[in-house]
């Protein structure tokens, strides 16, 4: 089995912390193992003395949610993706509010009413009486199981770790998609293969050598079984993760946040000229062909909102910190040709019925 690790070497923070936290994640393909690893670190560290909570999106999310997940560019997902994403934030919410007070039991956090209720059925143990001491060591180890395929939804669980200043860590199952589509079919309840093949277009794997904050990453081959020195290996990560807890964010200076927003905007407006050269290149190629101009007028429209979707997200991701270079600035040209990819892709795929429909 297949082994690459890359841990921040890094002092131990000083900052005061009311206690040991973590938040580690696992990341991969629908059946890539994530679960079953989960479930036998959780047993593992739970022998260690740790306390273990695991939070398995599957488990939380209501299923309708998943519906049609990755298939924004299909006819009518918006609707789906906006529950979906509520569901997601919930369990960051609920989070969030037992960071903000750890000597509270994370089952009496409040949140999205659906999701809370989900995770106080999850939880029906009580966390330790040792931690409502003051300076209590006890540790506390969170594992978020979800396929976590876009760098910005890791991202949201790094950046609740450093405004905490607990520790972060995530796992990433590498796993052929024939192997994950096999797995999948063996499942009580399976996805759709359309759904697995769409994501494993989407999927950003962590990139330590890009990315700074995803520097304490482990990435596991899963196509055997798990042995005792995978377990070692991610105990290893977590410790490291638990000594390391990250510095909470320094307020900005007006000065930087401005120079921040400016480059955004600057990211934003070449996204939007490199995607309006498309829509015309893809205009004038329809013109040429028999289509009435109420045809050209609806999928010019179809265009513009679609290019509006990708520049929306764009801004989402540039916020959030996802383009970052490792000298703090925005890394202007892998941003836009990030939402350009994207909205090729979804260009693409609306030229291809128009192309249905001429003939």
């Amino acid at each position: 089995m297949s082994i690459y690790i890359s841990m921040m070497d890094v002092k131990r923070n000083e900052t005061p912390h009311r206690h040991g936290i973590c938040l580690c994640l696992f990341c991969g393909l629908p059946a890539a193992g994530k679960t079953t690893l989960l479930k036998a670190l959780s047993n593992h560290t739970t022998l260690m003395g740790w306390t273990t909570w695991s939070l398995l999106y599957d488990d939380l999310i209501p299923q309708e949610a998943f519906t049609e997940v990755c298939m924004e560019a299909k006819s009518q997902p918006h609707h789906t993706q906006t529950k979906w994403k509520h569901h997601r934030q919930a369990i960051l919410s609920w989070l969030a509010n037992f960071l903000q007070n750890p000597s509270q039991d994370p089952s009496s956090c409040g949140s999205d009413h659906e999701v809370h209720q989900r995770c106080m059925a999850l939880q029906k143990q009580d966390l330790p009486a040792t931690l409502q001491a003051p300076h209590s060591q006890e540790k506390i180890l969170f594992l978020l199981d979800d396929n976590f395929y876009y760098q910005s939804m890791r991202y949201e669980v790094y950046q609740l770790a450093r405004k905490y200043g607990v520790g972060f860590c995530q796992v990433y199952l590498q796993c052929p998609t024939e192997l994950c589509v096999s797995r999948n079919r063996g499942r009580a309840v399976p996805l759709s293969e359309e759904v697995i093949l769409e994501m494993v277009k989407r999927m950003e794997p962590p990139n330590p050598l890009k990315n700074s904050w995803e520097q304490n990453s482990l990435t596991l081959s899963s196509c055997e079984e798990f042995t005792n020195h995978n377990l070692q290996s991610l105990t290893t990560l977590i410790s490291s993760a638990f000594d390391n807890p990250l510095s909470p964010f320094q307020n900005d200076t007006e000065k930087r946040e401005m120079d921040r927003q400016s480059c955004a905007n600057s990211v934003l407006h070449q996204a939007d000229q490199a995607c309006r050269r498309l829509v015309s290149k893809a205009m004038l190629t329809v013109r040429e062909k028999s289509i009435s101009s109420e045809h050209l007028s609806s999928l010019a429209k179809e265009l513009n909102k679609s290019k509006a979707r990708v520049l929306q997200d764009l801004r989402k991701d540039v916020n959030c910190g996802l383009f970052i270079s490792p000298d703090d600035s925005i890394d202007t040209g892998r941003a836009v040709a990030h939402a350009v990819i994207l909205f090729d892709r979804e260009l693409g795929e609306i030229m291809s019925a128009v192309q249905q429909v001429s003939e």
